[in-house]
């Protein structure tokens, strides 16, 4: 069993002074985007849709989520594969707060100013872990700007804390980007994840308006550090597409992340949260996506998943399973 589990805290602003203010669940997740115009919303195709949860294990997995006063990410981005990752009782666990400092324009993750961090939560991770008897665990945060290392010992004291409590279960992580945060890589790489994520999201061309605190190279240049650092470490990245980019983008994307010595890529349809976020700019059909699929084999890749409804944790247990195995084969 592999479980992906969320941990944020609910939104923490109070109603200073004011008791007639909005409660703090009614206040804008995005206030960055509030005063800009809406996108119209595109009708999804028959690929992209799928069937809405309620199955009797869907329900566990829901209760064990509500138990442990737990949010995830599969609930607040409204990922559109809930009901087939919790019936099989995979989510994925957040850690360093619920409250982004970036205002990434695809993004649903809240944005603002965070909360401290909870130094009980590598503790409290692991444990959870240990219990539900976790064999794959994929581990992911907000961006956190405004710590000096950006929260990379963080992130480390929760991979040592899961290696103590549950020897056994692999860890995937899913990091920011550490910008302007010397030697923080360094401390996360140490820890020994097995695998290592960090999501380009889109071509270069985009960012400025897709990503606009993060840098591309500098994204690049963190994946390629990894395997310079640590190259028994598995490394990912993954992108969205429908933003606007251009087929032969993708492609150079793809020799980019060969470059950089990256195994596995992910390949997902963008999906906007709301008409304030960037639009979709149009749904690539499943033929493309089978498309990139063979040729990121090609390129040398030795895991892909593109697919619609493709997403960087998406079966993230069974493709790590796939990627050493992958790994072994190459080896001969």
């Amino acid at each position: 069993m592999a479980l992906v589990l969320d941990l944020l805290n609910r939104d923490p602003r109070p109603n200073i002074g004011n008791p007639k203010a909005e409660s703090p669940a009614a206040l804008p997740r995005h206030p960055e985007k509030q005063k800009r115009p809406e996108n119209p919303i595109l009708r999804k195709p028959d690929w992209i849709r799928v069937k809405a949860p309620g199955s009797p294990k869907w329900a566990e997995t829901q209760k064990i989520v509500k138990q442990n006063s737990l949010v995830t990410v599969c609930e607040e981005a409204g990922c559109p594969n809930i009901g087939e990752c919790w019936e099989k009782k995979h989510a994925t666990f957040m850690i360093m707060g619920d409250t982004c400092t970036r205002a990434c324009a695809f993004c649903n993750v809240k944005t603002g100013v965070p909360e401290p961090l909870d130094h009980e939560e590598p503790r409290k991770v692991a444990e959870a872990v240990a219990k539900l008897g976790l064999e794959h665990v994929v581990i992911t945060s907000v961006d956190r700007d405004d710590l000096a290392d950006g929260g990379a010992e963080h992130f480390a004291q929760v991979i040592r804390a899961i290696r103590a409590a549950s020897p056994g279960t692999t860890i995937e992580i899913l990091t920011p980007d550490f910008l302007r945060k010397p030697g923080a890589l360094e401390v996360v790489v140490a820890a020994r994840p097995d695998v290592f994520n960090h999501n380009l999201e889109t071509v270069p061309g985009k960012y400025l308006t897709v990503r606009p605190g993060a840098r591309y190279f500098h994204s690049l240049r963190l994946l390629q550090r990894v395997k310079e650092l640590d190259s028994s470490i598995f490394t990912k990245s993954g992108i969205m597409v429908g933003l606007g980019e251009e087929r032969n983008e993708v492609l150079q994307l793809m020799d980019d992340l060969r470059s950089a010595d990256v195994d596995f890529i992910t390949i997902g349809q963008y999906l906007a949260p709301s008409r304030k976020h960037h639009a979709v700019i149009r749904f690539v059909t499943p033929e493309e996506f089978k498309s990139f699929e063979a040729i990121a084999y090609v390129k040398g890749f030795l895991m892909v998943s593109s697919t619609p409804l493709t997403r960087s944790s998406h079966h993230a247990g069974e493709d790590f399973a796939r990627l050493r195995a992958a790994r072994a084969a190459k080896l001969g």
